[in-house]
């Protein structure tokens, strides 16, 4: 689905969601209130810039009170690999990205990413991943890296990483390795109205972060969340 066809299924009586430089932002009336729109579209890298366009659209909805949900569209390249970006602090724009993600989901702004296109790298990981949970449209494409970048951090060969992905999800780039992994929530479906689906899925969220578990049940990432719990407990003195 493309951007347009994605906003007038959520806001089947219009909006005001804009697209500028790739950037998206706005509004628009959703079951008996508003839904706030940020995100990324058209395969843009993100940027100095980008990064801290989007954080102020965040933080504008965190200041204006309420519990307004924000719905974080993401069709993205990676982070913009210039040496601008980068002496400009892009890792520290990026970060304060996925806090301001952060900070408004817990002031009660419940915070949901939808990736119906590409994104990678620092990118997905600051917008998409920063949110409480992830829903994907089918043809969706994400990655924390590709493999050839981590054959070329590994030095390992390319072939023996893609035959590596084939048996372990949480290595592997793709929509379908991202769900085993549970990074991935829910994938909808395009076929029925988007409004209805994000509707439930804010309705049913659970108070915290539940992609350990679901990488547990879905068996992509199976000893996760038992290691994590076991940290938390001889943190604790357990």
């Amino acid at each position: 689905m493309t951007l347009a066809e994605i906003l007038g299924s959520l806001f089947p009586d219009g909006h005001s969601v804009t697209v500028q430089d790739g950037l998206v932002a706005g509004s628009g009336p959703f079951a008996g209130g508003n839904l706030a729109i940020v995100g990324i579209d058209g395969d843009t890298p993100l940027g100095v810039d980008g990064a801290l366009t989007l954080a102020r659209s965040v933080l504008d909805t965190v200041r204006a009170g309420g519990r307004t949900p924000i719905l974080v569209m993401v069709d993205s390249d990676s982070q913009r690999m210039s040496r601008r970006d980068e002496l400009l602090g892009l890792n520290e724009c990026l970060a304060h990205l996925a806090k301001a993600l952060l900070l408004a989901d817990r002031s009660g702004h419940p915070t949901i990413g939808l990736i119906y296109g590409h994104s990678a790298a620092g990118a997905f990981i600051a917008t998409a991943l920063a949110t409480r949970i992830l829903a994907a449209l089918p043809g969706a494409d994400p990655s924390v890296m590709d493999l050839p970048s981590v054959a070329r951090v590994t030095k390992l060969p390319l072939d023996r990483l893609k035959e590596m992905a084939k048996s372990t999800p949480v290595f592997a780039p793709g929509l379908d390795n991202m769900v085993a992994t549970g990074a991935v929530h829910v994938v909808l479906d395009p076929q029925k109205p988007l409004n209805g689906q994000i509707g439930n899925l804010i309705a049913e969220l659970d108070s915290g972060d539940v992609r350990d578990r679901l990488g547990a049940e879905r068996g992509g990432r199976p000893v996760a969340r038992a290691i994590a719990e076991a940290v938390v407990d001889q943190a604790r003195g357990g």
